[in-house]
């Protein structure tokens, strides 16, 4: 694993991988199966591993989290960030921070809390936060004005925010004033699209921002990061295209729940077994593993077709 601090450059280099993690059946973690995942990741060209929503991240607690990110350290490659996710809620954040200052995590990201909260106490406890962690971190915002531009530039300014992923729903994502208002403040380039490769065209495109998250990378790593070269180089005709190959494995997240979705279509795809889900969720209904199992297996089949026509 990668320890120097992220720069720019590092945002724009790799599409940032938000893998699932993989449980035994009594909850402990399974490194096997964790380390598949990222062999399979690392595999199609993606470097950065950042475990938050899609890993549960919320409900992990600090018995055992130790153990769980060492492992994680332990299976990426060395040119490979891993970057966990803490909180949401205040009290876990300051009880994880010296947990993760003590294994040299480059940044961390503050998962986003709904209630009870008010965008001055948000303020206050990232900075307390990132205080005692000694590095400055990652804000994740799904929400609306969650916290002001103002806020977010004074942040900027002092040194305590690395990035921002965004994920604020639009109904046409090329329109978004708060978004805009945000790259105007702290620059594009330390904000990354946090909705997977469904806007991450537009994203990209309408505000240069500096990449996109992805959960299905975690089953086609060498297309999504296609995707993220063809935006870049301006070429979005293959862009499209590219997006089209991934669209109906989004679209059954979309459909169900993209967390859900994500953790058991790993292992229907057969990449890796990631067992049940960590609690307080639950894998996706019986009903549902036929066409998500379908829609996961068409896309590993054009994901291997296209690493064998590179090589």
């Amino acid at each position: 694993m990668k320890t120097s601090q992220i720069i720019d450059s590092d945002l724009s280099g790799s599409v940032l991988s938000v893998p699932p993690l993989a449980w035994n059946d009594d909850f402990t973690p399974n490194h096997e199966a964790n380390t598949a995942l990222i062999r399979h990741i690392e595999a199609g060209g993606v470097t950065t591993l950042l475990y938050g929503g899609n890993a549960n991240m919320h409900n992990v607690g600090l018995t055992g989290l130790a153990d769980l990110l060492q492992h994680l350290i332990v299976a990426a490659g060395f040119d490979s960030w891993v970057l966990p996710s803490v909180g949401p809620d205040f009290g876990s954040m300051m009880d994880q921070a010296p947990v993760l200052k003590e294994l040299h995590f480059p940044t961390v990201m503050i998962l986003p809390i709904q209630f009870p909260a008010t965008a001055k106490g948000i303020e206050t406890g990232i900075r307390r936060f990132a205080d005692k962690l000694g590095k400055p971190i990652i804000i994740y915002i799904k929400t609306d004005n969650y916290l002001s531009v103002d806020q977010l530039k004074a942040l900027k300014e002092d040194g305590v925010l690395r990035a921002i992923k965004y994920a604020v729903p639009r109904e046409d994502p090329n329109v978004d004033a708060y978004l805009s208002d945000l790259c105007e403040a702290i620059g594009p380039a330390n904000i990354v699209s946090g909705f997977g490769e469904r806007p991450a065209i537009d994203h990209l495109r309408t505000f240069n921002l500096a990449g996109f998250t992805s959960g299905s990378v975690c089953i086609a790593p060498s297309l999504s990061m296609q995707l993220l070269r063809a935006i870049q180089a301006g070429d979005f005709e293959e862009a499209a295209r590219i997006h089209s190959l991934i669209m109906p494995m989004e679209d059954e997240r979309e459909r169900i729940s993209p967390i859900r979705v994500l953790h058991d279509a790993v292992t229907l795809a057969g990449i890796a077994s990631m067992g049940p889900m960590y609690p307080m969720l639950s894998g996706i209904e019986e009903s549902d593993y036929e066409a998500v199992g379908k829609a996961a297996s068409e896309l590993l089949k054009l994901e291997m077709a296209e690493r064998a026509s590179v090589v």
